[in-house]
């Protein structure tokens, strides 16, 4: 199966600190800290969580909204 389209990520950065995580949920695995500053590629943000990659090594995970500027 081919997938006919996918996802632009829209160019974000981190506002503050915050922790990369496995799943929407402050209980997650953390897969590494995004320091301020730092771009992020949001494909995704619902209900509080924003998913995407960051970083040179372009880790998947979730942030809080709250946390991209």
């Amino acid at each position: 199966m081919i997938a006919s389209h996918y996802a632009a990520p829209l160019p974000r950065e981190i506002a503050h600190d915050s922790p990369l995580l496995v799943g929407p949920s402050e209980d997650a695995e953390v897969l590494r800290q995004l320091c301020a500053g730092e771009p992020f590629e949001m494909l995704d943000d619902s209900v509080g969580w924003a998913w995407g990659y960051a970083g040179s090594d372009r880790r998947v995970g979730y942030v809080k909204s709250e946390a991209l500027q």
